[in-house]
């Protein structure tokens, strides 16, 4: 068996560094793909929910427009704001799911969300139409679970 010089040594140190190397580069360009992605979907949401806010205010303007959508015998105010606010808080919960809020945010679009259906009639539009499927279905069961809850009392 040949005797390995102190040449080879370093030889071998070298390409199992080059190799090491590579693979801590393919483990971080995997972790900034993985984040591109979700970064990616973040903003197609965002464009989506910019498009339905639009369309919400369109609505809140001229309710008579919601007839396009939803063909109500006659067209509500409230009903248009109702949708626009669910549409604000569908938004906010899917941005919590894909990490985009941090916990101090989301504790205070929760709260908010709470708020409304308690102190508000948003509850009492809610009732109507959430069996109609207008929203994400995992956001309908959060709201039904954790946030539309009995109503308090007024704020005077």
């Amino acid at each position: 068996m040949p005797e390995l010089g102190l040449a080879e040594y370093f030889s071998m140190a070298e390409a199992l560094g080059i190799i090491a190397t590579l693979f801590v580069i393919l483990y971080f360009s995997r972790k900034q793909t993985q984040s591109l992605s979700v970064d990616i979907q973040t903003k197609v949401l965002n464009d989506l929910d910019e498009k339905v806010r639009k369309m919400a205010e369109i609505i809140v303007e001229k309710p008579s427009m919601q007839k396009v959508i939803y063909n109500l015998e006659k067209p509500s105010d409230e009903l248009a704001f109702a949708f626009y606010i669910l549409f604000i808080c569908s938004h906010a919960y899917a941005m919590h799911q894909r990490k985009v809020l941090n916990e101090d945010e989301w504790t205070g679009w929760l709260q908010w969300m709470k708020n409304c259906f308690k102190y508000g009639t948003i509850g009492e539009h809610w009732k109507l139409v959430q069996s109609e499927g207008w929203l994400n279905p995992d956001f309908e069961n959060f709201l039904n679970k954790e946030v539309a809850l009995k109503p308090g009392p007024k704020l005077v």
